[in-house]
């Protein structure tokens, strides 16, 4: 099978068609947030159809080799993606969040100080984001009583 971006938008149209059967059903026991749980996942399978469409309607063009190393750098993704779900709960938002960016930024060339900055502001900045403007409760962990 040649693989292009019409796999894609249908492998990417089966994802969205998945997230928003498993969203629909969510459903918290009492309102503790404005939005509700299934709102995310049904924003989130909404785009994702409208890409994977698109996909599927212009796209044709075969998909160009991964580059050397890049197939390495998406197993360590898929690493740190399991650790970071691992660690939410226990260390809190701020730092899993903090930890698993400056991992990411170390992947793609960027050096432990510019990592460790944007790994940081990035993690405060969407803690604040989601905790203050949107009303998201997110766990604090090891920094419950500072923020």
């Amino acid at each position: 099978m040649v693989l292009n971006d019409r796999v894609l938008g249908v492998a990417a149209l089966l994802l969205s068609a998945f997230l928003a059967w498993f969203g629909h059903g969510l459903e918290a026991p009492f309102a503790y947030e404005p939005v509700g749980p299934r709102a995310f996942p049904l924003l989130l399978a909404a785009v994702i159809a409208l890409c994977g469409l698109r996909l599927v309607l212009k796209g044709g063009h075969p998909a160009a080799p991964n580059p050397m190393g890049a197939n390495m750098r998406i197993a360590w993704m898929v690493v740190l993606v399991v650790v970071y779900a691992g660690l939410f709960q226990a260390v809190g938002f701020v730092v899993a969040t903090a930890v698993t960016a400056a991992c990411v930024g170390r992947l793609f060339g960027g050096s432990w100080m510019q990592c460790g900055i944007g790994g940081a502001s990035l993690s405060l900045l969407f803690y604040f984001l989601f905790d203050r403007v949107l009303d998201v409760v997110l766990p604090l962990g090891w920094l419950e009583g500072l923020l």
